[in-house]
């Protein structure tokens, strides 16, 4: 299935059914008179977070979305049928955004959470309605409310308590499939993850949170260099950001130094969210160079530095230990 994060698409709700004109005429009944029922109430259009759904792929095939209009009043003082409202369903952490793509209408963040977004239109009168002690016999009947019409975008932010990030190559997908039964694909190029990917790490029956890894930023990422920074917006929710930097590139402080611009760059609280820094790729490093590269990031970043290794798991029941004593943490507040 394929991975869609943003869509735009079309909203209409349903126009109130219209009122009628109608007249009791009936032998034997010496008074008649004006009967005419109203008319019944247009669909909303409402959306509904749910479970097991993971992308908006389904609205780049269907944009637009009408619910349907009440039915008309009768004779008889009859009311039309109220619409059927139009549910619309999307995956847990869709927000709704207005036309101009800033203005946020609603966020779908828990499950069942629901939004009455547009509001179907009112009946109209029938000339039941309109009947008073001087005008005995209306011949008015009004026509339904219009419902209401907008254009939104949809963007998904997946619901993850820890996000992976780095540089390409830094070894996130590596990490991501050996800590949960995620399947990313791993090659030994950059910008192998093309899109966000999501994992469940347990470590106990009572212990697991979920993972996410997202694209490789690079040098210039919040201007749009490489995959740009559109991804970033997965991981704003997480508890806590774990920062991979491959030890066996060299470069480690310049790593460190660039994803962290990015991040800051990019806003939307980034910057200041709690980090977990971790030199990867332990195995094909020397004990020298993991003594020395680790003292530099310590010592560049002003916190703690852990070492670990996708590859051979060395260091990294301890990092998701830590890694859960934050999520604990963060969830009880």
């Amino acid at each position: 299935m394929k991975f869609l994060d943003q869509a735009k698409i079309y909203l209409r709700s349903g126009d109130g059914g219209d009122g009628v004109i109608a007249f009791r005429r009936e032998k034997f009944i010496q008074y008649g008179g004006p009967d005419g029922g109203d008319g019944g109430k247009g669909g909303d259009i409402i959306f509904e977070a749910v479970e097991n759904l993971n992308t908006l792929i389904d609205f780049r095939y269907t944009q637009h979305f009408r619910a349907r209009k009440g039915g008309n009043g009768s004779g008889s003082d009859r009311t039309g049928a109220a619409a059927e409202d139009l549910r619309i369903k999307v995956p847990i952490g869709t927000q709704i955004m207005d036309d101009d793509r800033e203005t946020i209408l609603a966020d779908l963040d828990a499950p069942g959470k629901t939004i009455t977004l547009l509001r179907g239109g009112d009946g109209g009168f029938g000339n039941a309605k309109f009947k008073t002690s001087t005008n005995r016999a209306p011949r008015r009947a009004d026509k339904g409310w219009p419902g209401e019409e907008r254009w939104v975008w949809l963007r998904l932010k997946l619901i993850a308590d820890v996000g992976l990030v780095g540089k390409p190559n830094a070894g996130k997908s590596t990490f991501l499939s050996v800590v949960s039964g995620a399947h990313p694909k791993i090659a030994d190029y950059p910008f192998t993850t093309l899109h966000p990917q999501l994992g469940v790490v347990r470590l106990s029956v009572a212990e697991e949170f979920v993972i996410a890894d997202i694209p490789g930023l690079i040098e210039g990422a919040h201007e749009g260099t490489g995959l740009g920074d559109r991804f970033l917006g997965h991981v704003e929710r997480c508890a806590v950001l774990v920062h991979l930097i491959d030890g066996a590139a060299g470069d480690c402080v310049d790593a460190w130094r660039t994803v962290r611009h990015e991040l800051q760059a990019y806003g939307g609280g980034l910057g200041e969210k709690r980090e977990v820094i971790v030199l990867n790729k332990a195995d094909a490093m020397s004990p020298r160079e993991i003594s020395s590269r680790k003292a530099a990031l310590a010592k560049a970043s002003g916190a703690t530095v852990m070492v670990a290794s996708g590859v051979s798991g060395q260091g990294v029941p301890e990092v998701l230990r830590v890694l859960q004593n934050i999520v604990t943490e963060s969830r009880q507040k």
